[in-house]
């Protein structure tokens, strides 16, 4: 049986706040016919504050910006080295709730470091990607007239850090690790192809079981 379409959007290195805001134009303008869309970036360094966050999980101020935004989730950092996907879906469309979404996001991740002899897992208490009870990958969504926007960010060969700025996603002394501390060189454009394939499969395999 046929699976919607999913367009994939590589646009590279993009500054963050008008991304975010095509985003929001995208899920606002969308309507039922709308194609679903996987945007794939990187981001100059930058700091995002969910729209509960604590202002005193900025544990040391920096040049880097903080941008306050309408995700979900505490404080996070993005920068150059770190995959981020956005994934632009009507949650009706692939019959997800947003537990199922957050599960189906975090699975394409462990799928990838899995390929790599690397073992991962999800907390239920704390959306993510861990391994060694270290932080490689953060989730934050938004959700807007049963469709979501925002996605994940996943280490792979950046600085980190900045992290040492912040509590990661409001969690004191939580380690963040990345792909090149774990042993994989795969370059990051093979590590993206991974991860999109497994985002899209999951959406196929999710929308399947459940026809």
């Amino acid at each position: 049986m046929q699976h919607p379409s999913i367009h994939i959007r590589a646009l590279g290195m993009v500054e963050y706040e008008p991304t975010w805001h095509a985003m929001q134009r995208f899920t606002i303008e969308r309507d039922r016919d709308t194609a679903d869309e996987i945007w794939l970036v990187q981001h100059p360094p930058t700091f995002t504050q969910g729209q509960a966050g604590s202002p005193e999980h900025l544990i040391n101020p920096t040049s880097i910006p903080v941008v306050q935004i309408d995700r979900g989730g505490q404080i996070t950092y993005h920068g150059p080295g770190q995959i981020v996907a956005y994934l632009l879906v009507d949650l009706r469309r692939w019959k997800l709730n947003v537990r199922e979404l957050v599960r189906l996001m975090e699975q394409s991740v462990i799928d990838v470091l899995a390929g790599y002899g690397v073992m991962a897992r999800g907390r239920e208490d704390a959306p993510g990607v861990y391994v060694n009870e270290a932080k490689i990958a953060a989730l934050g969504l938004k959700i807007k007239n049963g469709c979501c926007y925002h996605g994940l960010s996943f280490n792979v060969c950046m600085d980190l850090t900045p992290f040492s700025n912040i509590n990661p996603c409001g969690y004191q002394g939580l380690r963040v690790t990345q792909c090149v501390e774990l042993g994989i060189t795969t370059d990051w454009e093979e590590l993206q192809a991974q991860l999109t394939q497994n985002l899209v499969q999951g959406l196929h395999q999710h929308l399947d079981k459940h026809r």
